[in-house]
C-alpha cells in the first residue's frame, strides 16, 4: 500500500521516492515539459512531466489537468534552487481522481464575487491560511483558560432577555411563543454559574442584528468569553493582556509560513507580545485625543470608531481604557466606588486601527442599583429574575469579558475586512451560501 506524504512531509524528506495526492493549483506546457503546481492543505510544491520520461497515456492525463482537478502522482524529489521551495518532483506516475470542470475562480474577481463562491474561495492559499491561525487561536484560548484552572461553560443560544441592546437582538419563532432572541453574549447565564464553578470560560456563537455595512461588523460572530468569582478590576485587565499575548505567542510559533502567505508585517505582532499593553482611563484618552489629535470629545459621549483609530495609531500595541461614563456602558457594569458618575469596565483597543477586541468590567453588586438602571432601560424586570437572584444569596464580587475572536484574527492577518477572517461570514446584506 502506497504512504502518501503531505507537501511538507515531502520537502523535509528533501529526496527519493515520493508519493502524493492531492489539487491543481496551477500548470503549464512547455514544448515537452509540463509543470503542475500540487497543492494540499500544507502547501505547494512544483511537479515536472517530461514527455520523453513518462508513458503517452500519463503524459496525456498530464495535459488535460485542469485548475483544481484532484490527483495522485509518485515520482522523485530533488533539489531545484530555481524553484520557490527550493525543490522539484519528477512524474513517474499519475492518476486523476476527480475532474475540475472550468473552475470559476481564475484572477482579478472582485470581492463580492469572491463571497459569492466562498465554498470554492476558501481553497485558496490566502484562505487557507487564515483558517489555519483561526484554528490556532481558537486551540490557545482554550489553552490559555484552562492553564489558569478555568472550566469551559456553555450558555443556551436561545435567550429570554437581552444584555447588550435591544435594538440589536434577533427574535426568532419558538413554538407558538414570543420574545425568543439569539444570544448577543453568555453573560446573564453565565454569572449564576460562577457560584458553582468558580472560574468559567466559553468560545460560543453571538448574534447582533446591527445595521452596519462598516469592515468590522458580523451579524453572525464568536465571542471568548469569562466569568470568575472573586477577580477584581486589576486582575481582569491583566487577564485580558495576558489571554491576547498568549495567543499572539501560538500563532508566531506555529505560522510565519502562513503569515508570510498572508503578506503580513510580523513585526507589530510581536511588538504587542512584547511590550506591555497601555492602560488609561477615559479621561486620559479624551486629553490625548484633544492635545495629540485635535479631537474634542464631549465628557460623557462614549468612543466611536473615529476615537478609538486615532488614539491606537498613537501607539505600536494594545490600549485598555478604563473608567468610562456609567450613562454609555451596561446596567450590569460595577459603579466605581470612587467617583459614582464612573464605571469599572474597559475596552481593550487594537492597533493599527483594529478596534475594541475586548469589552470587560467588574459585575455591579448591588441589586437595588441593577433594577434601577434596568427600569430606566424600560426593561421589565420579571424577565430577569432569574439574574436578581444572584444578588440575593451569597452574591460575591466577580468580573468578566468578552473578547471578539473575529476581532483578534483580523488583527493578527492584517486583514482589510473582518469578512476575510471567517469561512463563511454573515453581514446585514449576506446570509448565503
Amino acid at each position: 500500500m502506497k504512504k502518501y506524504l503531505t507537501i511538507k512531509e515531502t520537502l523535509e524528506k528533501k529526496e527519493g521516492d515520493v508519493s502524493l495526492r492531492g489539487w491543481v493549483h496551477r500548470s503549464r506546457f512547455q514544448k515537452d515539459l509540463i509543470f503542475v503546481t500540487i497543492r494540499d492543505h500544507t502547501g505547494v510544491i512544483q511537479l515536472v512531466i517530461e514527455e520523453s520520461k513518462v508513458t503517452p497515456e500519463i503524459f496525456l492525463k498530464a495535459k488535460g489537468l485542469s485548475m483544481e482537478t484532484s490527483f495522485e502522482i509518485k515520482g522523485k524529489i530533488r533539489k531545484e534552487e530555481r524553484s520557490p521551495q527550493g525543490y522539484e518532483i519528477d512524474v513517474e506516475e499519475l492518476e486523476v481522481i476527480g475532474i475540475s470542470d472550468n473552475y470559476p475562480i481564475s484572477k482579478d474577481f472582485s470581492e463580492e464575487y469572491l463571497l459569492d463562491v466562498r465554498h470554492l474561495w476558501l481553497r485558496s492559499r490566502k484562505m487557507t491560511a487564515m483558517m489555519k491561525i483561526r484554528s490556532t487561536v481558537f486551540r490557545a484560548v482554550r489553552d490559555y483558560f484552562t492553564s489558569k484552572d478555568f472550566y469551559e461553560y456553555h450558555s443556551p443560544i436561545l435567550q429570554s432577555v437581552q444584555c447588550e441592546g435591544g435594538s440589536t437582538l434577533f427574535e426568532v419563532p419558538y413554538f407558538e411563543k414570543k420574545g425568543v432572541f439569539l444570544s448577543q453574549t453568555w453573560q446573564l447565564y453565565a454569572e449564576p454559574a460562577i457560584f458553582a464553578l468558580g472560574k468559567i470560560f466559553s468560545i460560543e456563537p453571538a448574534f447582533r442584528a446591527e445595521k452596519s455595512k462598516t469592515t468590522r461588523h458580523l451579524t453572525e460572530l464568536w465571542m471568548a468569553e469569562m466569568e470568575g468569582a472573586w477577580i477584581d478590576f486589576e486582575e481582569l485587565q491583566d487577564h485580558g493582556e495576558q489571554l491576547i499575548k498568549f495567543v499572539l505567542k501560538e500563532v508566531l510559533k506555529k505560522h510565519k509560513e502562513d503569515l508570510k502567505t498572508l503578506k503580513r508585517d510580523t513585526k507589530i505582532l510581536e511588538t504587542s507580545l512584547e511590550k506591555p499593553f497601555v492602560r488609561m482611563t477615559y479621561d486620559d484618552a479624551l486629553k490625548i485625543l484633544k492635545e495629540k489629535c485635535d479631537m474634542q470629545v464631549t465628557w460623557g459621549k462614549d468612543l466611536r470608531t473615529i476615537e478609538e483609530d486615532k488614539l491606537s495609531k498613537l501607539y505600536d500595541t494594545f490600549l485598555i481604557v478604563t473608567r468610562y461614563p456609567k450613562e454609555v456602558k451596561a446596567f450590569y457594569m460595577k459603579e466605581d466606588p470612587d467617583d459614582a458618575r464612573l464605571v469599572l469596565g474597559y475596552d481593550c483597543i487594537g492597533p493599527e486601527g483594529y478596534g475594541e477586541i475586548i469589552g470587560a468590567s467588574e459585575r455591579e453588586p448591588s441589586l437595588e442599583k441593577i433594577k434601577k438602571k434596568l427600569k430606566e432601560e424600560g426593561e421589565d424586570l420579571s424577565q430577569y429574575e432569574f439574574y436578581l437572584d444572584t444578588r440575593k444569596y451569597g452574591s460575591v464580587p466577580h468580573s468578566g469579558f468578552g473578547m471578539g475572536m473575529e476581532r483578534l484574527i483580523s488583527f493578527i492577518i492584517g486583514a482589510d475586512t473582518i469578512k476575510d477572517t471567517i469561512p463563511f461570514p454573515r453581514t446585514m446584506t449576506r446570509y448565503k451560501p
